[in-house]
């Protein structure tokens, strides 16, 4: 099949760090059976679905709860995270993750633990929901994850990684985490808080508005996140296992975050490749001139003569 997910040999050297050594017997090729259980977390199939290129189904899913309970896949991530080296600006939000009804059970299991805790799903107005609390870095790469039930609010869930935040000179987050013993505790770590305030405010809070208009990096990696399908809806019960399949597509996610996407600017017989700048486009002779924006995703056929001026002399006419 021409359409299945195979990691390059780049990308394994930089995953071998991460995995757990092999006792006895050597393991399963590892670039066979991680790739299979990322095209299964990709796709949302059942591991019974699994096609017979990446081997047993049984396989990929014993290698996928060993090594999700022993958190292989957030130390990758973590790990991916940390090469960029000390961040000066971090960010933190989060999202509502929709619950299957497999993984919809409320109930909390006998024996004390983790289990105790339930399975982190709470019942909103959407229904039942995960809210995956997300802190990145000011590339929008994710640095750490941390869930809770549905209907726990930004800024409490906020209180659990706020203790292993990375040293940073700012915090960039919306209305939703403006409280004041949460900007005290900012303050008491020596992190500058971007935080607009309420609207239920009786004074306005100063900010660095410049500063905020970078918070959509964290909402665009949320995007990039709920491609999967296995994230967007939660199938699995464990809250541990659907955070390794979070933390999955964060690695891979950040394998590819490094290159960015080209935009083509066309004008008549011009074709320039640029990466996106907005603060450059404002002011840029470029705006100005008649350039036009084509994402390689969206470019569509011409329909009208103008279309064809402005894609070029060589576009025949209608």
């Amino acid at each position: 099949m021409s359409n299945l997910f195979w990691l390059t040999d780049e990308q394994m050297e930089r995953l071998k760090p991460f995995f757990p050594k092999s006792h006895g017997r050597p393991r399963v090729d590892d670039r066979r059976v991680l790739s299979g259980i990322i095209f299964i977390n990709r796709n949302g199939l059942r591991w019974c679905d699994a096609p017979r290129e990446y081997g047993p189904p049984k396989t990929l899913y014993n290698r996928w709860k060993r090594w999700g309970d022993m958190g292989v896949f957030a130390r990758m991530m973590e790990g991916l995270a940390s090469e960029g080296g000390e961040e000066k600006v971090v960010m933190i939000d989060a999202t509502y993750l929709k619950a299957h009804r497999t993984a919809s059970s409320l109930r909390a299991k006998k024996g004390g633990g983790d289990d105790q805790r339930g399975r982190l799903i709470g019942r909103t107005k959407g229904g039942l929901n995960t809210k995956l609390h997300a802190v990145t870095d000011a590339r929008g790469r994710p640095l750490k994850f941390f869930m809770t039930a549905g209907q726990v609010s930004d800024y409490t869930g906020a209180a659990a990684p706020l203790g292993s935040l990375p040293g940073a000179e700012w915090l960039i987050a919306d209305r939703g985490y403006d409280a004041d013993w949460f900007r005290e505790a900012l303050k008491d770590k020596g992190i500058k808080p971007c935080i607009p305030g309420r609207k239920s405010r009786g004074k306005a809070v100063r900010y660095d508005k410049r500063r905020y208009k970078r918070r959509n990096r964290i909402e665009i990696m949320f995007g990039r996140l709920k491609d999967w399908r296995r994230v967007a809806t939660r199938y699995d019960r464990c809250a541990k296992t659907f955070l390794s399949a979070v933390a999955s597509a964060a690695t891979v996610w950040t394998l590819g975050a490094g290159k960015l996407r080209p935009t083509v600017w066309r004008r008549r017989n011009d074709t320039h490749l640029r990466t996106p700048d907005r603060r450059r486009l404002r002011s840029s002779p470029c705006r100005q001139s008649g350039f036009r924006t084509i994402l390689p995703e969206c470019r569509r056929p011409a329909t009208r003569a103008s279309d064809h001026q402005c894609q070029g002399a060589d576009a025949a006419p209608r």
